[in-house]
């Protein structure tokens, strides 16, 4: 029975935490939801930048590699405060930016190898020797346009061109018959 008296003589975590309530400290505990507000809205930037910079790396992938490395804010695992997160999200956001201008650029470069490809197609003799891949296009595989004469010399020297469409990669089951021959 002692102890039960004992026990309640002493101060609770409870009690403790209402003297401190009662004491003032109103501005320091809006002080702290401020910050978790804080936090939690920047963990939602950092979130959505995220989800944007990998559906671009994946709109992106067959056709060239986007860097989605972002440097980590500290050396060690720990929890990262306003400031840390904000160059977090920062650094995200430039590698976001980097990535839609890349793919823009790359964009423009396979619609002017689009257009060089039909000019190409129309009229042979203007782009003499020129080769266009499919790579230069954003279309998968080896295959490639290439403009040549037609019938070798006769046909260079007589103006006779035209574009000649590869058949695309070559077949593993030569090469492999090579490496057993050696």
């Amino acid at each position: 029975m002692r102890d039960l008296l004992d026990r309640e003589s002493q101060p609770t975590l409870d009690s403790e935490c209402r003297l401190a309530l009662d004491v003032g400290s109103r501005d320091t505990l809006r002080e702290v939801g401020d910050h978790r507000l804080a936090r939690a809205e920047l963990r939602r930037q950092i979130g959505r930048l995220e989800r944007q910079l990998s559906a671009l790396a994946a709109e992106a992938f067959p056709r060239f590699a986007i860097d989605t490395t972002v440097p980590a804010a500290s050396p060690g695992p720990r929890a990262l405060g306003l400031g840390e997160l904000e160059e977090v999200r920062d650094a995200l956001a430039m590698r976001v930016e980097d990535a839609r201008r890349a793919l823009r650029e790359r964009a423009e470069l396979e619609s002017d190898n689009r257009a060089l490809l039909e000019r190409m197609l129309a009229s042979p003799a203007e782009f003499k020797w020129m080769r266009i891949s499919r790579d230069d296009l954003g279309e998968p595989g080896c295959g490639h346009w290439h403009s040549r004469p037609r019938l070798g010399p006769i046909g260079m020297l007589m103006g006779w061109w035209r574009v000649r469409i590869s058949s695309g990669c070559p077949l593993p089951g030569r090469l492999a018959a090579v490496e057993h021959d050696a």
